[in-house]
């Protein structure tokens, strides 16, 4: 069986573009990957994503091993075959999700223990177990577990924190252990601070990893002070080696972060504010709940070949969202979906033509614009 790789292909300042190879396919990069949480990218088929231009899905290992249970996934086949998804899968590693969701009982060197936030069950969830629920997942990307160091955080409890998060991926490593066809991903963490940040990478650089992730972002910070981050944390990493940035964001989150050499990112964003009547457009975001569009014979946006735009009018799409009707949230997810994946189309031909701050100001200068005016 074939070892996980990256090529890196092209660059345009600090911007990258190229191919993680995996046994299940190709991942182009920069990648925008999809959130399957609970094996599922919530009102969309599997087939639907893919013609979206996904290479790649996430799932989360708190949630499916609260549900159905890793072992049950496992003797179903793995989450694949399970969720019919034959293209490569991320999983998660839990630790953001024990801090955000459940009942936290305790914290220790040793794990998380933790109540289910589904039906109050008693869980204790450490670097071994994830590795053990990512291994009976199937996962081709597994995360090292970590603590998620909340904002804000003085310097010394994001000292601490880090300092743990480190411990955890050295026993993540030796957990995981040898799987061809498997990548192991460490996390960087240390807040803002740039010095922790350094120290977070050389001690993951000296484990080794198949890739980096930069974790504790998009945890409230705001844009700004994220970006203060992304001007040096991913220069921190090894460049031959892939940097994913946990949990962003918006199509202007995920151009500042690949303009600062980020190559992979995932949000549920796209299929969220889809099922709540947003939908991104080149010109921003369509509210499509608004009474403006109940008599509007127009597509969302007159040049995107999505089903939604192809073949519905804003004032169908108004309707059925009123309506309550599902078929609201499956259009406008998809059209989501479709539209980040254009962005990351657009930037990675730009990178490969050397044509990024072009392209950036273009995206920019269309998003000032606004929506469409109004008939």
């Amino acid at each position: 069986m074939s070892r996980f790789s990256f090529e890196l292909n092209a660059t345009d300042g600090a911007a990258r573009s190229g191919v993680i190879r995996t046994t299940r396919g190709e991942i182009r990069t920069p990648a925008f990957m999809p959130v399957g949480t609970a094996g599922t990218v919530k009102a969309m088929l599997p087939e639907s994503v893919r013609a979206t231009g996904a290479d790649i899905l996430l799932g989360n290992t708190y949630h499916l091993m609260l549900r159905p249970g890793a072992e049950r996934v496992a003797a179903l086949g793995g989450l694949h075959k399970f969720m019919n998804w034959d293209r490569p899968i991320l999983t998660d590693s839990g630790g953001f999700q024990v801090m955000s969701l459940s009942t936290l009982t305790k914290q220790s060197e040793d794990g998380v223990r933790f109540s289910s936030h589904i039906d109050g069950s008693k869980h204790m969830l450490t670097p071994e177990r994830s590795m053990e629920i990512q291994a009976l997942l199937g996962s081709d990307i597994v995360m090292a577990f970590d603590e998620c160091t909340p904002f804000p955080a003085s310097e010394a409890q994001a000292r601490s924190s880090m300092e743990r998060s480190m411990r955890w991926a050295q026993r993540s490593r030796d957990a995981f252990g040898d799987r061809p066809g498997h990548a192991l991903f460490g996390i960087q963490q240390g807040s803002v601070f740039e010095d922790q940040r350094g120290e977070s990478a050389e001690a993951l650089r000296a484990i080794g990893f198949d890739g980096y992730a930069i974790g504790g972002l998009a945890v409230g910070e705001g844009q700004a002070a994220m970006f203060d981050v992304l001007d040096f944390a991913p220069s921190q990493l090894p460049a031959e080696k892939p940097r994913y940035l946990m949990g962003v964001g918006k199509p202007d989150d995920i151009v500042g972060a690949v303009k600062r050499g980020v190559d992979m990112m995932d949000c549920v964003l796209p299929s969220r504010s889809g099922r709540t009547g947003q939908a991104f457009t080149r010109r921003g975001v369509v509210n499509i709940k608004n009474a403006r569009h109940a008599d509007d014979p127009r597509p969302l946006y007159d040049t995107c070949t999505c089903p939604a735009c192809s073949n519905y009018s804003r004032a169908y799409l108004h309707h059925v969202f009123r309506a309550g009707e599902m078929i609201s949230g499956m259009l406008l997810t998809w059209h989501n979906l479709h539209y980040f994946q254009q962005v990351m189309a657009g930037m990675r031909d730009a990178i490969t033509d050397g044509a990024f701050a072009d392209w950036e100001r273009a995206f920019h200068d269309d998003r000032s614009r606004g929506d469409i005016e109004p008939i």
